[in-house]
């Protein structure tokens, strides 16, 4: 899951969003900066003593994202979505050393889920980042650096990067998702795409139309039903 999908619940709650958003946050700031589950929950069991407030809220926000990626990445529904959409890929990247079809088919569908999700409520991109306004990003960072096994001083800033690019909003058309899409393929070390592409991201929203409600179903169902 991606950004919007995790926190899309939560924007009420400024710290439990920041945390949905965290492990992501950090995979950009530095990858071996981690907020594992097992971590963040000794951490909530046995608080240190430079915790802030927000301390706790965010762990849990933490948490939910973890839960909910390991809930989604594990429904069928999505690895079907995933499969189909890297054979797309692969139809125009015939190598087969090629190692983007399987890794676009997961990120893409991800990044068309929160392009979904912002279809079909006009306000709740505005509404995304009007709560992202108000995350304490000092104690965001504070409790990373509580929490993980390394440190990092470079967190807070890139929240208030990650506020002023809103780069979600370019989730919206096939042309736009391509430049973030090449974006993300650039700081993995792959290969970008090139712009034939735009036809398997136009795809992929066809498949998401049908699918995402479904998807988020399964995600948002708690875990005794």
């Amino acid at each position: 899951m991606n950004y919007l999908s995790h926190g899309y619940r939560f924007l009420s709650d400024p710290q439990f969003l920041a945390g949905t958003a965290l492990p992501d946050w950090l995979s950009v700031v530095n990858r071996r900066v981690r907020v594992t589950s097992k971590r963040t929950r000794a951490a909530q069991e046995n608080p240190p003593g430079e915790a802030d407030a927000n301390f706790q809220r965010i762990c849990e926000g933490i948490q939910q994202h973890h839960h909910d990626d390991d809930r989604f990445h594990r429904c069928e529904l999505f690895m079907q979505l995933e499969g189909r959409l890297a054979t797309e890929f692969r139809k125009n990247m015939p190598g087969p050393y090629d190692h983007r079809p399987g890794f676009l088919g997961h990120i893409v569908v991800e990044l068309l889920l929160d392009a979904w999700l912002a279809e079909q409520n006009t306000t709740l991109l505005d509404d995304y980042y009007a709560a992202c306004d108000v995350i304490p990003e000092d104690s965001v960072q504070s409790a990373v650096n509580l929490i993980a096994s390394q440190s990092t001083d470079r967190l807070a800033y890139f929240i208030g990067r990650f506020r002023e690019a809103k780069f979600l909003y370019d989730y919206m058309t096939d042309e736009s998702l391509l430049m973030r899409v090449n974006g993300v393929l650039r700081r993995v070390g792959l290969e970008v795409l090139d712009p034939i592409n735009t036809r398997a991201l136009g795809f992929g929203r066809e498949l998401l139309t049908e699918h995402a409600a479904a998807l988020l179903q399964y995600v948002e169902t708690p875990d005794d039903e």
